[in-house]
């Protein structure tokens, strides 16, 4: 029984998808979640940025007593995880795209990973499709934009609902019978995805494979357990903005504390 925080940072509130992953597995921590919005969006910055950003909140996370710490960004895993984990001891959990079950599920052989721009073009994600796709085609479908404005308009906008038209048209196109929901944001939209696609395609989205992992992590290092189940949301940029998005994703109001690392 540890009763310090679970740490969760994403560069907007994408993460809140992860966020409600942990709490229905994991309902007696308590958790500490960090919008970056400042610097929102991370799909478009530099790999350079994104790595010293990552590396400057886990160690202010973890100076202010958290316990683990979970990457709930998919340009975040692939541009800044190595580093963060060479540069704190904190446990880790840290998403990417499903590339590995999306290929186990498919029978078409054919799979899509709707993803950020520099998630796709990362290393990390270069590795996943080599070691898993053999033999497959992977279809890395870049959605620029799309995060952005799930939370500037809303999941049910027309300017979303024009952006799915686009990005989804390819996969489609090309028979995928599975898509990788590769942001964390794009759950929001999932029901929206699954309406452009056949019926029985199948979405991946990697929420609860985190939570999992995370239980095994905290049990292996005698952290599980000791939280009362709350969450604090914090946000490097305007707390009022931020708490009006999380009432448009979640139909409920939450607070929001600024919070700079």
């Amino acid at each position: 029984m540890n009763p310090r925080p679970i740490a969760v940072f994403d560069s907007g509130l994408g993460g809140l998808t992860v966020l409600r992953a942990l709490q229905a597995r994991l309902p007696h921590e308590d958790y500490f979640y960090f919008a970056d919005t400042r610097h929102l969006p991370y799909g478009d910055k530099p790999e350079v940025f994104l790595r010293e950003r990552g590396v400057q909140i886990a160690a202010a996370l973890a100076a202010r007593g958290a316990k683990a710490l979970v990457i709930a960004c998919n340009t975040a895993t692939a541009a800044a995880a190595e580093a963060i984990r060479a540069a704190t001891a904190l446990p880790i959990v840290a998403l990417e795209p499903g590339v590995k079950p999306a290929c186990n599920l498919s029978r078409s052989g054919t799979i899509g990973v709707l993803a950020t721009t520099r998630t796709l073009a990362s290393e990390r994600f270069q590795r996943l499709v080599a070691e898993h796709g053999r033999g497959q085609q992977v279809l890395a479908q870049a959605c620029p934009g799309l995060a952005e404005t799930i939370e500037s308009d809303g999941p049910g906008s027309a300017a979303v609902e024009g952006l799915l038209d686009r990005y989804i048209a390819p996969l489609n196109a090309a028979g995928a019978d599975v898509v990788v929901l590769g942001c964390t944001h794009y759950p929001w939209v999932a029901e929206a995805i699954a309406r452009r696609m056949p019926a029985g395609t199948q979405l991946l989205d990697t929420g609860a494979a985190v939570a999992r992992q995370l239980e095994r992590l905290l049990a292996a290092g005698g952290l599980l357990g000791g939280g009362s189940g709350r969450s604090q949301l914090t946000t490097s940029g305007g707390p009022e903005r931020v708490a009006a998005t999380v009432d448009r994703l979640f139909g409920q109001k939450m607070p929001v504390a600024h919070w700079e690392p």
